[in-house]
C-alpha cells in the first residue's frame, strides 16, 4: 500500500517571507538555550524526583510588577473542593495582560522544557492563584490525569509554579510526593512522605506531569500567591483554548516562539492547520 502524502505546511512561509511576513518559529535547537550548565543539573533532578526548584530567577522589580498584574483580575472564590472556596484564582490571565510573558518563556525554563516536550511543543494553560487564609489542602493528583494512559509513563506534561509572594509550609506552598512521578497506577496512602515547597517569592518549581502534589493549607493571615505555567506535548490537547481565550491583537504583540506556543504553529508538517494553511497566516494578513 503506498504511503499517504503528507503536506508540508511550512512551505507558506515562503510566500509569507517574500510578501514582508514574518519567518517560522525554530523547529529544531542545536544548542541550549541557556550556557550556564544549570538546565542539565535541573534535568538531572526531574528525572530523578519529579521536581526541582530554582529561587531568586525573577527580580524584585519583576516579581512586583507581576504581582500588581495578577491580582487586579483575580476572581471570585472557587466554586468547588479542588479550587478551594478560600482561594481566588484568574483564568485567561494571558489574554488580560502581558506582565507574565517573562515568565512563560523564561530561557531556562524553556532550555528544561527541550529535554521532556518534542520540538512545538505547546502552553497548556496559565493560571494565577491566590490561596487565602483559612484555605485546607487541596486533594492531592497530578496534572496528566487528564490522558487517561496507563502509567507508568513519560509525562505528556510539565508544569512551573512561579512564587509571587513567598511560599511555606504554613501558607500553603504546595504539596507534593517526591518520586510519585513514576508511579504505575496506585493512589497515595497515608505512608506517603509530603513535602512542601518553601521558596522566596521570584522562585520556580518545575514539576512533571506524573507528580502527585496539591495546594497546601494557608494557615496564615496573608494570601499566598503564584502563578501555574504548563505546558504539554504537541500532539496533545491544551487545558486552555488559547485560540479562543487570546484575540489575534493580543497573540501578535507576543514573540514568535510564545505564538507558536499558543499553537500558532504546526506540527509534524499538519497537525494544527487553518483551512489548509499554516496558522502564523492568521497573524499576517
Amino acid at each position: 500500500m503506498e504511503q499517504p502524502i503528507v503536506p508540508n505546511l511550512d512551505k507558506d512561509y515562503l510566500e509569507l517571507e517574500e510578501t514582508g511576513g514574518s519567518p517560522p518559529a525554530a523547529q529544531w535547537r542545536d544548542a541550549p538555550r541557556t550556557s550556564d550548565g544549570l538546565a542539565a543539573s535541573l534535568v538531572a533532578e526531574l528525572r530523578s524526583a519529579g521536581h526541582v526548584m530554582v529561587e531568586n530567577l525573577l527580580t524584585p522589580d519583576q516579581v512586583a510588577e507581576m504581582r500588581e498584574a495578577a491580582t487586579a483580575f483575580m476572581g471570585p472564590r472557587g466554586r468547588q473542593d479542588f479550587e478551594g472556596f478560600n482561594t481566588q484564582r484568574v483564568y485567561g490571565v494571558m489574554a488580560h495582560t502581558d506582565a507574565l510573558d517573562p515568565m512563560v518563556e523564561h530561557p531556562l525554563v524553556l532550555d528544561v522544557l527541550d529535554h521532556f516536550l518534542q520540538v512545538n511543543y505547546l502552553l497548556s494553560q496559565v493560571v494565577a492563584i491566590n490561596i487565602e487564609p483559612g484555605e485546607t489542602e487541596q486533594h492531592l493528583h497530578h496534572d496528566d490525569l487528564l490522558y487517561p494512559i496507563p502509567r507508568p509513563r513519560p509525562p505528556i506534561s510539565v508544569a512551573t509554579m512561579w512564587s509571587l509572594t513567598d511560599f511555606t509550609e504554613a501558607n500553603g506552598g504546595t504539596r507534593f510526593i517526591s518520586g510519585s512521578h513514576l508511579w504505575d497506577g496506585r493512589l497515595p496512602d497515608d505512608d506517603d512522605v509530603i513535602s512542601h515547597a518553601e521558596m522566596p517569592a521570584g522562585s520556580v518549581l518545575f514539576y512533571l506531569g506524573t507528580l502527585w502534589h496539591g495546594g497546601g493549607a494557608n494557615r496564615t493571615d496573608a494570601g499566598r500567591i503564584g502563578v501555574t505555567v504548563q505546558y504539554c506535548q504537541p500532539w496533545a490537547r491544551t487545558v486552555e483554548n488559547f485560540g479562543l481565550s487570546m484575540d489575534l491583537d493580543r497573540v501578535r504583540e507576543c514573540s514568535e516562539e510564545m505564538q507558536s506556543m499558543l499553537g500558532f504553529n504546526i506540527h509534524s508538517n499538519l497537525m494544527g492547520y487553518v483551512d489548509g494553511r499554516h496558522p502564523a497566516r492568521l497573524l499576517s494578513d
